[in-house]
């Protein structure tokens, strides 16, 4: 393992971050903390407790999943679109680097990113309503988890975006409503029969649902189930991953 080619790509990344802190750190912060105004604070005083737990308190999983999942994905696709439109990507190509450690510099770099991102949101959020953490160890681990299958994800959709109007597409256009409809502002209980039954096919669901348990304790699906969705979707990204490195797809032309 080349440890030393990790390190300069993941410190490279990192650098890249703190170039442009008020657009990777600050904007999802200003962002986040509008959601909280507005319906933890004027909608939320509102809204009866859900589940024991007050409307402002229950939406701050779901809130700090939506800047999770967007930026992890957004971090990992232009981290490794970049080097592709520039054309840098063949000197690393060429370079004695293998494909896993490059996927481990750029995944690692954008999941760093992320993390510390859902953090800052988290620390901002006990300024505006009163937070529990039940699980704590648990929360830190579906944060690193989440953040590292979705960042593998954007890896592969840096891969595949031939533009940057497809680095686009995916996130605003098919995470960010998922997110929305998956559970961040409400519990699917209080949906019909039918909408809790078609919400099941909503991957998001089980995210934020396990989230949400590791504070509250309460949950909409079990936890096992939550944790085999993730694994399994962890699983089909690593599988993606290796597959377009050993084909090329991408990235011999």
């Amino acid at each position: 393992m080349n440890f030393h080619a990790i390190r300069a790509i993941y410190k490279f990344e990192m650098a890249r971050t703190w170039r442009t802190v008020l657009q990777s750190i600050v904007s999802p912060v200003i962002s986040t903390t509008l959601y909280f105004v507005v319906f933890g604070a004027a909608i939320g005083s509102r809204i009866s407790d859900i589940d024991g737990v007050s409307y402002g308190a229950f939406i701050v999983p779901g809130l700090i999943m939506l800047s999770l999942l967007t930026q992890s994905i957004t971090n990992a696709s232009f981290g490794i679109f970049f080097p592709k439109f520039t054309g840098t990507i063949y000197e690393i190509l060429s370079a004695p680097v293998s494909y896993v450690e490059i996927v481990i510099s750029y995944v690692g770099a954008a999941a760093t990113k992320s993390v510390i991102l859902g953090l800052i949101i988290l620390a901002t959020s006990a300024l505006f309503v009163p937070l529990e953490i039940m699980h704590p160890l648990w929360m830190f681990v579906f944060l690193i988890l989440t953040a590292f299958t979705f960042s593998l994800f954007g890896f592969v959709l840096g891969i595949w975006a031939d533009g940057f109007e497809k680095l686009q597409l995916v996130p605003f256009l098919i995470v960010t409503p998922l997110i929305f409809l998956g559970g961040s502002f409400y519990s699917i209980d209080m949906l019909p029969p039918f909408w809790q039954t078609a919400t099941l096919f909503n991957p998001v669901v089980y995210l934020i649902s396990a989230f949400r348990w590791s504070f509250y304790g309460i949950a909409d699906v079990s936890i096992g189930l939550s944790v085999a969705m993730t694994v399994l979707f962890l699983t089909l990204c690593l599988t993606a991953v290796w597959w377009i490195f050993k084909t090329g797809y991408r990235l011999k032309t």
